[in-house]
């Protein structure tokens, strides 16, 4: 009987297919028990430990010759390979024993890699699910968007992250960050979670952002790995009519604020990236939005996207302030999903880096003042 081979309670020519010397490696006929301990490929199709009608596939006949090859995995096998043949044909040669042996290990070899990438996924989408999907949309009558595009392989996992956290108290400044940490994968996704934590943290304790940013960078450079961050960080709260934005890039590209009549202004702010030299230098911009007026939050990944007619060409700023200029006005959600668009269309399927982006906008007056 089949399920026997498989450790059940038939004759012992067939329990030791996989606990037996079959568990090593080798292919385990059980067409007979043989008598010369040898290579495992035995006897004819109605000797001892045959298999029964019931277990072969519908249709298939009268089973005749069985071999059960283990496949191997990491000390134990993970499955066995069964291969039967209908009663009346040649029993299983030593030539197919090997054939069988070399197939179940390269069965194996893909299964446990398939097995892995998907534990690895689990764990990517763990990892980012937090740093890549900030739950809020408006605070305070601020409204926000996110864009993200993972650059290709490495499970989809890039160095991006962004976070939206609302003031603590009332009347407080919701504080933005959007940040690119060296590398990507897995060991990326840790670091961007454990600096997005300290953030959080951080601007609970410090409203500057220059002094925010040095104990950032000391916390970094504290750790054991050699990855670095660039980030910009975005403090906004209402003031009144407006909205009061303090901006500050930590070797990120500037953030870009859209008038409403259609004038793009890059913030001219600029500053060392974090995680790399001993000593961090920022300086912050503020400004105030209107309504109708709004910020974009990049990284250079949108600019830097090739493509155009030879694929060799970036995207460029000059692009980027062009498509604001006509999304002056419109909700963030519109401008994102109109950059993420225009970039997608100029990649043309290429490779590219990560791409992301934050959205602040104050939407038009409607109905009363705020």
């Amino acid at each position: 009987m089949l399920p026997e081979a498989f450790g059940g309670s038939g004759p012992d020519t067939g329990s030791d297919a996989l606990g037996g010397s079959g568990a090593s490696g080798g292919a385990e006929s059980l067409d007979g028990p043989g008598s010369d301990g040898g290579s495992g490929v035995r006897g004819g199709p109605h000797s001892a430990g045959a298999p029964d009608s019931a277990d072969a596939p519908s249709g298939f006949g009268d089973p005749g010759a069985l071999m059960v090859t283990p496949l191997p995995g990491r000390g134990t096998p993970i499955g066995a390979l069964v291969l039967i043949r209908r009663a009346g044909a040649e029993p299983f040669t030593e030539d197919d024993e090997s054939l069988a042996r070399l197939f179940a290990v390269r069965a194996a070899a893909a299964l446990s890699a398939a097995t892995l990438h998907t534990e690895q996924a689990a764990v990517a989408e763990l990892l980012t699910r937090d740093t890549l999907r900030p739950g809020l949309r408006c605070v305070d009558g601020v409204e926000y968007a996110v864009g993200h595009r993972p650059a290709d392989g490495e499970l989809g996992v890039g160095g991006d992250f962004f976070d939206i956290g609302p003031a603590s108290e009332a009347g407080g400044e919701t504080h933005v960050v959007l940040g690119d940490v060296c590398g990507k994968g897995l060991e990326a996704a840790a670091l961007t979670g454990r600096i997005r934590t300290a953030l959080r943290a951080l601007h609970l304790l410090e409203p500057d952002h220059q002094r925010l940013l040095r104990v950032l960078n000391a916390a970094l450079l504290g750790t054991d790995h050699s990855r670095f961050a660039t980030l910009v960080l975005a403090s906004v709260s209402r003031r009144g009519d407006a909205v009061a934005v303090r901006l500050t890039s930590a070797g990120h590209p500037p953030p870009l604020i859209v008038r409403r009549g259609g004038g793009i202004l890059a913030a001219p702010t600029h500053g060392t990236l974090i995680g790399a030299l001993p000593e961090v230098s920022a300086r912050t911009y503020e400004t105030t939005l209107r309504p109708g007026e709004a910020c974009l939050l990049y990284s250079d990944g949108v600019t830097e996207a090739k493509g155009g007619p030879l694929g060799t060409d970036r995207f460029g700023e000059e692009r980027l302030r062009a498509a604001l200029a006509e999304c002056a006005g419109q909700p963030p959600e519109a401008i994102a999903e109109r950059v993420q668009m225009l970039v997608a269309d100029w990649l043309g399927g290429r490779r590219h880096d990560d791409i992301g982006l934050v959205v602040i906008a104050v939407p038009r007056r409607q109905g009363p003042p705020w």
